[in-house]
């Protein structure tokens, strides 16, 4: 998956952190929701905003240990 569609570091956005484009909701958020049980669906249902590719872009940004963002 090429997560760079979905994720963008932006340094005046949540002190850097990457998050979902268009959001202020970061990877971190994700990742941990999902490591607390959620589904993909309760995190949809609670963040209309998210889908079900900007997930597993958080998990595809997560597991790349050369991240291809750059802070715009």
């Amino acid at each position: 998956m090429d997560y760079t569609k979905y994720i963008e570091i932006v340094p005046n956005k949540r002190f850097g952190k990457p998050c979902i484009k268009g959001t202020r909701i970061a990877v971190h958020d994700v990742l941990t929701w999902l490591s607390n049980g959620m589904t993909n669906e309760e995190i949809i249902s609670d963040f209309e905003e998210l889908d079900e590719n900007m997930i597993l872009a958080c998990l595809a940004f997560a597991a790349d240990k050369n991240h291809k963002l750059k802070s715009n």
